[in-house]
């Protein structure tokens, strides 16, 4: 599921889903879009940030940094519409598809 999240992250936002994969520190505009990934994996399909993170070959506390991050940038009128289309977009893809929890 964390793969279709990033490829739909990769095609939404414009950036390379090989460099949303990469390991390691990233330019700031592909750590925002694997941050708002990250955010749309725990909020929209509902997955733990353990999850989030194996998904993501990240620690969980980076997701759970991410999913923070990204409520704050939330009160920014512009990027929260944005968000919401994001949000919106995988609702619709991920919908009737089952997410195969680990806990």
């Amino acid at each position: 599921m964390c793969d279709c999240v990033l490829d739909l992250a990769a095609a939404f936002y414009g950036v390379s889903g090989r460099e949303l994969r990469q390991t390691g520190r990233s330019r700031l505009e592909v750590a925002r879009v694997r941050q708002i990934a990250m955010y749309v994996a725990h909020t929209v399909l509902d997955m733990s940030m353990g999850e989030v993170g194996r998904g993501f070959g990240r620690d969980r506390t980076t997701v759970l940094h991410a999913v923070h991050l990204i409520e704050d940038l939330r009160d920014d009128a512009e990027f929260d519409a944005v968000l919401a289309r994001t949000e919106h977009i995988a609702k619709t893809v991920m919908r009737g598809r089952k997410v195969w929890s680990l806990r």
